[in-house]
């Protein structure tokens, strides 16, 4: 497979980019400026507004969104740099059938958010964090959102969301048939 970015993306007479990305599991195939930012891309080409732009320098976290399985923040990173690539916003922790995600089930039960601009990127970040370490403990999680900001809940309510979402995810897994997890 070719490379990620310019060399893959095809170069149009009028300085657009085609670029070929997979987000929340649906490819897509949209034509981009090559100074367009994935957050950009994602809110106003492909109409995907969870993804929040705060501080527009990979400060905040506001804009965080997996890329290959792995957080990166999209203010960060070119469009054309997602070419090929598999993202997964906030819209994408949701159900095959509209149902919450334990985590925005913990964030909502918890009150892990008040005026919700961080959230996006909580959820995500703490979605990596639980796949990497499914059992943490409260100073591990904290840790682990250490860099998303949050101006409104003083983090007490995140760190009990993100709690409440790894034993829920935990006793999930229990729940499933042992076929079912092959």
């Amino acid at each position: 497979m070719p490379e990620k970015g310019l060399t893959e993306a095809e170069t149009k007479g009028n300085g657009l980019h085609t670029v070929v990305i997979k987000v929340n599991k649906k490819e897509y195939t949209v034509d981009v400026e090559p100074r367009m930012l994935l957050s950009d891309l994602l809110r106003d080409e492909l109409c995907l507004t969870g993804t929040h732009v705060g501080c527009e320098h990979g400060v905040c976290g506001a804009c965080t969104v997996m890329m290959d399985g792995l957080p990166v923040r999209s203010c960060l990173v070119l469009g054309v740099q997602a070419d090929q690539s598999e993202i997964m916003t906030v819209e994408g922790l949701e159900g095959a059938n509209g149902e919450l995600h334990p985590l925005q089930n913990g964030f909502w039960e918890k009150h892990g958010l008040q005026c919700g601009f961080c959230t996006p990127g909580m959820l995500i970040s703490a979605y990596h964090f639980l796949e990497q370490n499914p059992d943490p403990t409260r100073e591990e999680i904290r840790e682990a959102i250490s860099g998303n900001l949050c101006r409104c809940t003083g983090y007490q309510g995140i760190v009990d969301a993100v709690e409440m979402a790894s034993k829920e995810m935990r006793e999930g897994e229990k729940m499933k048939c042992p076929s079912a997890q092959e």
